[in-house]
């Protein structure tokens, strides 16, 4: 799966998703089991399972489409839709950011960015700095971006599948002294606001938590699935922003009580609570549109 952000300190959300964001989630988790595909009848049936009613989600499928993000298809004979080619890999760079965040220790390398884009390909120079900040570097200066070194691998794969590696130039280093760079990390990132996201995610999930760990022994059938499928694509699509927007810098030069760190675990014991009956429900909606076509 993925995320989208669009400026240096990120979005400020309302914590309920956007519909378009709820159906990037939808294909992230259940399309690629299933051909990578849905028939537009089944995203609209699992869409109305969380509230939104069928003209909301053919609205926004629109916008998705003409962002590129999903192609249209025929699925079993029917009007559908599956993830472009061009981002299929960043949903599957998503899989292990959102699942398995990692966080750097504080004696680990740093991943350096600069670029040099020529003044007639502005439009070029922008891409690159939102796509920085999309996975995960600080600003040090306008020309120079930092991110932990475990991004490696990640953000050269995403540049070079973009065509913009040839305007970059990526360093690994060290840190070996000079100013203090826990202060330095508390300018290069913007901590509060990026605390602040953490704190609202454990606002509206402690409840939640609460809410399935006394239900979930309690029950067991199709109506459960479908309210824990509900819950679940709601989560996600709250969770997924967060391991971008925090790139998993060092708990040590973080401030103290760091929300992260709860929201983590938070997240993990509501994903081992909710997935599986939630993949439950959407495979049988699933399915049932395809016997039904």
């Amino acid at each position: 799966m993925t995320t989208y952000v669009d400026d240096r300190t990120g979005p400020r959300e309302n914590p309920i998703p956007r519909h378009h964001q709820l159906i990037v989630s939808l294909f992230g988790l259940y399309a690629r089991q299933h051909g990578g595909a849905l028939a537009v009848a089944t995203i609209i049936s699992l869409m109305q399972d969380i509230g939104v009613e069928s003209s909301g989600t053919r609205s926004s499928i629109s916008r998705l489409k003409k962002r590129g993000v999903i192609d249209s298809v025929q699925v079993n004979g029917r009007n559908g839709y599956a993830l472009a080619p061009s981002v299929i890999e960043t949903f599957i760079e998503g899989d292990e950011r959102i699942f398995h965040p990692r966080r750097a220790a504080k004696g680990d390398q740093w991943l350096l960015a600069t670029f040099t884009v020529p003044e007639s390909q502005r439009n070029i120079r922008h891409k690159i700095r939102s796509s920085l900040v999309r996975m995960g570097f600080g600003s040090v200066t306008p020309g120079l971006w930092i991110a932990p070194g475990h991004l490696r691998d990640a953000v050269l794969a995403y540049f070079d599948t973009r065509g913009l590696t040839e305007f970059l130039e990526f360093f690994m280093a060290d840190h070996v002294g000079g100013a203090d760079l826990q202060q330095n990390i508390g300018s290069w990132w913007d901590l509060p606001a990026l605390d602040d996201l953490y704190s609202d995610f454990l606002a509206h999930n402690r409840g939640l938590l609460e809410s399935w760990t006394r239900r979930v022994e309690l029950s067991n059938d199709t109506e459960s699935d479908a309210s824990a499928f509900a819950d679940y694509l709601v989560l996600v699509t709250q969770w997924r922003r967060l391991p971008y927007l925090d790139p998993g810098l060092p708990i040590e030069f973080l401030p103290e009580n760091w929300n992260a760190l709860e929201a983590e675990e938070l997240f993990q014991k509501l994903h081992a609570l909710l997935a599986s009956r939630a993949e439950r429900h959407a495979d049988r909606a699933i399915d049932e549109h395809m016997l039904a076509g």
